[in-house]
């Protein structure tokens, strides 16, 4: 293992220090922030979905964002807009908040399609037009979108396309007691998760280093065997009969990469089937659509994707 590789080890724990109780999250987010992909985390009030972005983007000193998105947010709030300037009797360009490294688009769903369709040029081509002109982004530009598992009334569905463009859908569950414990200890002894200036947070590391971290992530190798057995899994989840919609070919470049990264955070330069199992819910459940007999039946996404990787032969 790198010193590089030791790097992203001290950046887990230390965000680990802060998010109790989520170990598989943090590895996760590691995982699609080395893969450069961008970020589903759902799940129910109060489990630390925005701290936990939050403290990641102090701990690399990126530059952050937060949107509140709210059914009247329009796309000119989230990608600016040209502003006519009385003095200089010009136009001048006012930056949303897209233009930043790490962007934080709370409550997705409670915007109307119109403004959620304005990511997506940004997530897919890393750049935003406005009035005809294409303005590069960070190089970091990083999204992650929360979402409430529990109120559906007001919200607007994200619709696959853009589903597909994330690379991870991660679910944030509750703390098991002795994690809820320790959180509350925190509390006790002074740590205010409202104020993280005042929790004195030293960055871990900068940009540069990630996106080094990302070049070396390409270079890891995949088998033949293993490039056949992730795509036996892809081809299985095409003809699931309880599917109405198995992984899309960018589904399966995104697996891939996904894989890659979790094979170079344990400091191997080759995938091996555990890496593609370990990023196999993460990178379907947002993908795959049940038919309406299995959701009726209270089938679960993530019971289907155990399906298919049980029915599909480990290389050896």
């Amino acid at each position: 293992m790198t010193e590089l590789n030791a790097t992203f080890t001290h950046l887990s724990q230390a965000l680990g220090q802060i998010v109790v109780g989520q170990p598989i999250l943090v590895q996760q987010l590691m995982v699609a922030l080395l893969a450069g992909g961008h970020v589903i985390l759902e799940g129910v009030p109060g489990t630390g979905k925005t701290l936990t972005v939050k403290v990641l983007a102090q701990l690399v000193q990126a530059d952050f964002r937060r949107i509140q998105l709210t059914p009247d947010i329009l796309p000119s709030d989230i990608l600016g807009t040209n502003v006519f300037d009385l003095n200089s009797r010009n136009f001048t360009l006012k930056k949303g908040p897209i233009f930043t490294q790490v962007l934080l688009a709370d409550e997705v769903n409670r915007t109307p399609p119109k403004t959620q369709a304005a990511l997506l040029e940004a997530m897919e081509e890393q750049q935003v037009t406005l009035d005809g002109q294409s303005l590069p982004l960070s190089d970091l530009f990083w999204v992650i979108a929360t979402q409430n598992s529990l109120e559906f009334e007001g919200t607007y569905p994200l619709p696959e396309a853009q589903l597909d463009r994330f690379l991870f859908k991660l679910v944030v569950d509750y703390p098991d007691p002795q994690a809820e414990k320790q959180m509350l200890l925190n509390s006790q002894a002074g740590l205010q998760t409202k104020r993280l200036d005042l929790a004195k947070l030293k960055p871990l590391m900068s940009v540069e280093p990630i996106l080094a971290a990302r070049q070396k992530v390409r270079t890891i190798q995949a088998a033949d065997s293993i490039i056949d057995y992730l795509l036996a899994l892809v081809q299985r989840s095409r003809k699931h009969p309880d599917l109405s919609l198995g992984a899309s070919p960018r589904a399966a470049v995104a697996w891939l990469q996904a894989s890659k990264a979790t094979a170079w955070l344990t400091g191997r330069d080759f995938i091996t089937p555990d890496d593609i199992k370990f990023v196999a819910a993460p990178t379907l459940r947002h993908r795959l659509i049940l038919r309406p007999e299995a959701q009726l039946d209270g089938l679960q996404v993530d019971s289907v994707i155990s399906s298919i990787l049980s029915q599909v032969p480990v290389p050896r």
